[in-house]
């Protein structure tokens, strides 16, 4: 929902309304709808409005309380908002809409920067506080939507995606060569608050912040992983299913049709299910409409019929090709402002644009269930990891042969593996790492598809050891610095594109907290991931789907694509003149690595990848060492 821009200037200048539209137009896709401008001496909030709740002109923004002291823009949902308003009503508070913009606002004049903790949703937010003289801000617990910070000399700029800032006419574009060291070298995305501009930045993921009209910037943690206790729950998977149905309730709420994005997968099945219970429940008019894609080489198509069977669901396909990927290539990138991790993302445009067609303005989907409930392969190993350190090794023996009698693979040399880490990890604490970042480093430094250079720009880590190797350690790791931050930012500039807003019942914060309150047997037992999950959708959604083993999503063979339908392109791409002249790549080497990536090498094909589309978001901005 919106797009959201603000200009601050300090000591006293007037803010200039000609940046803040500048700002403000370039996030026309976030907000059809409708569009504003607040000017107030040396603050200038900017605001595109994609109509969810509250259509009527009432739920405008910037909104401002009624003696004009306290003015808000606001891009998000708060899913409880209907549960404060009643509890700000009792308190004695007025409104005047229906939607959830005003009862923020109202919440923030109550209760200040103690409103945070009661909001149950997604946000980015920046209040005008008057009163105080200070710009007050928060960003969801998650970082489900964004918001980005560039400040300079005399001058503060916030906005919901990067592009905005560089449409202000007060950004020079600049690589930030750390970023893009990490990525190309690394292949890291999303996992700092630093990105691939200079000088522009994320706020924090469940931060709040404040800036005075000086410029003095504070910004905070209200909301952290490691603030959850250890808490126990009679019945984990009864809580779950409880939880989750609320969840899913709650993300339902909207003014206008809600559709839900549909893979044969136990995450996208479960909040079909509930969905369509919901809807039951309450009489809703109309269809419920799913929307898939599947390619040829990785059908889930039988799930699907299942699940659409139960719940009555409409069910739209994509049916898209790779040269019809590719040429929506350059547009994703301009949408994201910065690389993405594979071809599904590009799928993932194309989803969002069939749902807009259908009419559809919001979209359920299961993102936050792999990092949250231990949905990826890689957290096996933390699991035995964490049997192993708490000294249960015949119990880690015997998970070891459940995970093989489903998967495959040998006891034995798992087992001996997990013992190794275990004794590495181990030795590891009793002293730094410098040594051995010192050779990585090296052998990055030798990489023979880039300039030397690059490698120079890689920031110092913090020493390894100091990192959780446990399962939950894992997780965490997995929910606030990769592969979850870069997963939310592909959803919210892929639907935003097409002014659909994305909803993730699986990231309502009560639902994480559950689990991490739970020991890890909840999360992986035996063959199964998600193990709470699976309990708790006993008899809710179709016994094929809840007891399946393998995970896809929305794959795609790109190892064919890049060897057949895509090699031309990708080849044009290497050997430009643009390419050449640019500075940070050895063309040759690259060409000479070409057959191995035909050839469906796993990682020359993601290097390739990346090598490729990093060269396209460079043509749309200064790049050069």
């Amino acid at each position: 929902m919106c797009g959201i821009a603000a200009v601050v200037m300090q000591h006293g200048s007037a803010a200039p309304a000609d940046v803040v539209w500048r700002m403000t137009n370039a996030l026309a896709h976030r907000g059809p709808d409708d569009e504003a401008v607040y000017l107030s001496g040396p603050v200038a909030l900017g605001f595109r409005r994609l109509s969810i709740l509250d259509l009527t002109p009432s739920g405008h923004q910037p909104m401002s309380t009624p003696d004009g002291s306290v003015t808000i823009v606001f891009n998000g949902e708060i899913y409880n908002y209907i549960e404060l308003r009643s509890e700000l009503e009792a308190r004695g508070h007025k409104f005047r809409s229906s939607g959830d913009t005003e009862v923020l606002l109202h919440a923030y004049c109550e209760w200040g920067a103690e409103c945070l903790p009661r909001l149950n949703g997604m946000w980015a937010f920046l209040v005008h506080d008057q009163h105080r003289k200070v710009i007050f801000g928060s960003r969801d617990r998650f970082g489900i939507k964004p918001l980005y910070r560039h400040q300079s000399d005399g001058t503060t700029l916030f906005a919901s995606e990067i592009k905005a800032i560089r449409a202000s006419g007060l950004y020079t574009s600049v690589t930030n060569w750390g970023t893009a060291a990490r990525f190309l070298l690394e292949k890291r995305l999303d996992d700092t608050a630093e990105t691939f501009y200079e000088g522009i930045v994320q706020v924090g993921a469940g931060a709040a912040f404040e800036l005075d009209l000086t410029g003095n910037y504070r910004e905070w943690l209200f909301w952290s992983l490691d603030d959850i206790g250890k808490s126990p729950t009679a019945n984990p998977a009864d809580a779950f299913a409880e939880l989750f149905e609320d969840a899913v309730r709650l993300h339902m709420r909207s003014d206008v049709p809600v559709g839900v994005s549909l893979s044969g997968g136990l995450d996208s099945t479960s909040i079909m299910c509930a969905s369509a219970r919901l809807r039951a429940a309450s009489d809703a008019n109309g269809d419920l409409q799913a929307f898939c894609y599947m390619a040829p080489e990785f059908d889930e198509m039988d799930y699907i019929r299942e699940t659409i069977r139960q719940t009555g669901a409409v069910l739209r396909r994509l049916e898209t090709t790779p040269q019809s990927l590719w040429s929506d290539f350059e547009r994703v990138l301009w949408f994201q402002d910065e690389p993405v991790h594979a071809m599904p993302a590009l799928i993932g445009y194309q989803l969002m644009k069939l749902a807009a067609d259908h009419g559809i303005k919001v979209m359920l989907n299961g993102q936050g269930a792999d990092e949250t409930i231990g949905g990826y392969s890689s957290y096996f190993s933390d699991y035995w990891h964490t049997l192993l350190s708490t000294r249960h090794p015949l119990r880690t023996w015997g998970e070891i042969g459940a995970y093989v009698a489903s998967h495959g693979g040998r006891r034995g040399p798992l087992a001996l593996r997990q013992a190794r880490q275990l004794a590495q990890t181990r030795l590891s604490q009793l002293g730094p790492y410098r040594a051995l970042r010192r050779v990585r480093r090296r052998l990055r430094r030798e990489d023979s598809w880039f300039s030397p250079e690059l490698s120079t720009y890689l920031p110092e880590e913090p020493d390894a050891h100091n990192a959780r190797r446990d399962l939950d350690g894992a997780l965490a790791s997995s929910v606030m610095r990769s592969p979850l931050p870069l997963y939310l930012r592909v959803e919210d500039r892929n639907s935003m594109a097409h002014s659909i807003e994305a909803r993730l019942p699986f990231l309502d914060y009560r639902l994480v907290a559950l689990m991490f309150t739970l020991d890890p047997e909840w999360k992986l037992r035996g063959p199964w991931n998600k193990y709470v999950l699976r309990q708790a959708m006993r008899g809710r959604i179709p016994e094929s789907v809840r007891l399946r083993i393998d995970k896809m999503g929305f794959p795609v063979p790109w190892r064919q694509w890049a060897a057949e339908d895509l090699r031309e392109p990708m080849r044009a791409i290497i050997t430009s003149r643009q390419a050449r002249e640019r500075g940070v790549y050895n063309t040759e080497a690259i060409l000479r690595d070409f057959e191995g990536c035909r050839r469906g090498e796993p990682d020359l094909l993601t290097r390739m990848f990346n090598m490729v589309e990093f060269e396209l978001w460079a043509r749309m901005g200064s790049c050069a060492l």
